[in-house]
């Protein structure tokens, strides 16, 4: 019975991994309807993981519920936008001035290695490498803090944090500014990674406003938004 139910578990995490990568990297648009036979057909399964994927990704506010038998891909408005980083700014700049003050050598090793990873897959210029690294580097960061509160909190809204890292037109701006907080870490400087990781965000939640509503200075100007542009 137990081995069942771990494979249950680990076909419904399958099965959901790939729906959110498809809607991530806009294969999947806002409006687009899943039917679970369907699904369960592409990925080799059988309807019970699917289901169990779907329930997980409406919790996690990628799809949407418009009847019980009409689950669609969930269309961002700006103010859910707004809201996204409206939390990475409160939890991710704690992260970072943790992160500062008490990692160790070995972990910031771990980060400097994200950091090189990062810049590799920015060089190769394919978006979901880029977002994974990053999102790879922000986790890290958030590890560093040794907060389990903090961490717990940042979980549920993985998948789309690391959309909102998609919503960018200079990767590698955003890998100097990176480069930056890294060595703020690094060197223990716990005021200079907040106000870094503060300047981050507020810079890409301009960015994404921009380039997903044509929003120059925080006049709505959008109803809804799936992916990059």
């Amino acid at each position: 019975m137990a081995g069942a139910e771990i494979q249950g578990s680990l076909l419904r995490d399958q099965v959901c991994e790939g729906i959110r990568d498809r809607i991530i990297t806009g294969q999947l648009r806002p409006g687009d309807r899943l039917v679970e036979r369907e699904v369960a057909e592409e990925f080799g399964v059988s309807r019970i993981p699917v289901r169990e994927a779907i329930r997980v990704l409406l919790g996690e506010g990628f799809l949407q519920a418009l009847s019980p038998r009409r689950i669609v891909v969930r269309e961002l408005s700006r103010q859910d936008v707004l809201n996204l980083f409206d939390l990475r700014e409160a939890l991710e700049v704690l992260a970072a001035r943790r992160a500062a003050e008490q990692a160790e050598p070995v972990q910031v090793r771990r980060l400097e290695r994200l950091l090189e990873s990062a810049r590799k897959a920015t060089a190769s210029r394919r978006a979901d490498r880029v977002s994974r690294a990053n999102t790879a580097f922000h986790h890290h960061i958030v590890d560093l803090a040794g907060n389990e509160l903090l961490a717990a909190a940042l979980q549920p809204l993985e998948g789309r944090m690391r959309w909102l890292l998609q919503q960018v037109d200079d990767p590698a701006a955003v890998w100097e500014e990176h480069a930056a907080l890294c060595e703020a870490i690094a060197a223990g400087d716990g005021e200079k990674a907040a106000r870094l990781a503060l300047e981050h965000v507020r810079h890409y939640r301009a960015v994404a406003l921009r380039l997903l509503f044509q929003d120059e200075e925080g006049v709505e100007s959008g109803e809804g938004a799936g992916g990059a542009e």
